[in-house]
């Protein structure tokens, strides 16, 4: 391992946490080797009056750390994977996987100790159209309205009682040593979670394999093998994180476990079945399932979300 190196990350305390831990992780394993965390703001850091699903684009959150990445002004970079589009820039690949946190969503309330116990017309914050489609399934009397900004503004605007709850990802909370705001965890039945939500990517150069050999210590084979399954799944869909769809897989016995959704916004409608086979063919089980739900009727239901979007 060299000594020195430098990790490209966004800089929202969420993003520098989970790089502070890719750091750590080295430095513990390679005393020698000095790690510094480069600050990338990116496209969608700097939007925040805009719901994402408006904005458009894939890599919102991942392009300017690339362009870091590919000139070399970085090593490598630590991304949240729901972030990650499915296609990268030429040169580029996701080397390294480590072991996932949480991927399910939290609910936060502090009014309720459950979404069941919501009282009708109450209002629950979330910006993510996966969520809201499954919470209109769920309580379509809800007000489910936007929820942007990072964390402590979430978690500001809720303790201010402009919302009776919110959705947040149960991983960026346990990360931010924030477990005890959770009021529940939203099991998957529940709530499909994000594709690769609670999940870690590092990039690097395909050139690089000095250092890709030298991260193999972070990478863990089962949460690589449950990523590879929902990415297979986003790809066939060429969806995006801000589209109403999700996907969450297992591993146990070496068999991989996918369960994936396509929903209309308002609930009205979700499409939703589940795929296993042999971990070797977790791509396949991905692309399987998902082209299995498009001629359920999903690719209409994309196709309108699209429209609207534009």
């Amino acid at each position: 391992m060299r000594t020195t190196l430098r990790i490209g990350t966004r800089a929202s305390l969420l993003a520098v946490t989970q790089s502070t831990w890719v750091k750590t992780q080295i430095e513990q394993a390679y005393p020698q080797t000095r790690v510094e965390l480069v600050k990338i703001t990116t496209k969608g850091d700097k939007i925040l009056d805009v719901p994402l699903a408006k904005v458009g684009g894939k890599g919102l959150f991942v392009k300017e750390i690339e362009d870091a990445l590919l000139a070399k002004e970085v090593d490598l970079a630590v991304h949240s994977m729901k972030d990650v589009p499915t296609e990268l820039p030429p040169g580029l690949h996701i080397g390294i996987i480590p072991i996932r946190e949480t991927p399910y969503d939290a609910f936060l309330s502090n009014r309720c100790d459950a979404i069941s116990a919501l009282p009708t017309g109450a209002t629950i914050g979330t910006s993510s159209l996966r969520r809201k489609s499954q919470l209109a399934a769920m309580r379509p009397d809800l007000n489910i309205v936007d929820l942007r900004g990072n964390i402590d503004t979430r978690l500001r605007k809720l303790d201010e009682g402009q919302y009776d709850a919110i959705i947040l990802a149960g991983a960026g909370l346990h990360r931010l040593g924030l477990a005890d705001r959770i009021t529940a965890l939203l099991p998957a039945e529940q709530m499909l979670p994000a594709i690769s939500q609670g999940a870690l990517g590092i990039e690097l150069r395909h050139d690089d394999t000095e250092l890709l050999d030298g991260l193999q210590l972070l990478h863990h084979r089962e949460t690589a093998v449950a990523v590879a399954a929902e990415r297979a799944f986003l790809l066939r869909l060429d969806g995006g994180c801000q589209v109403p769809i999700a996907a969450h897989a297992t591993l146990a016995n070496d068999t991989v476990s996918l369960t994936g959704l396509i929903a209309e916004i308002d609930g009205r409608r979700i499409i939703k079945d589940s795929l296993s086979g042999p971990f070797e063919q977790a791509a396949q089980i991905g692309d399987t399932l998902a082209q299995h739900l498009l001629d359920l009727g999903g690719k209409a239901i994309l196709d309108a979300v699209y429209c609207a979007n534009k």
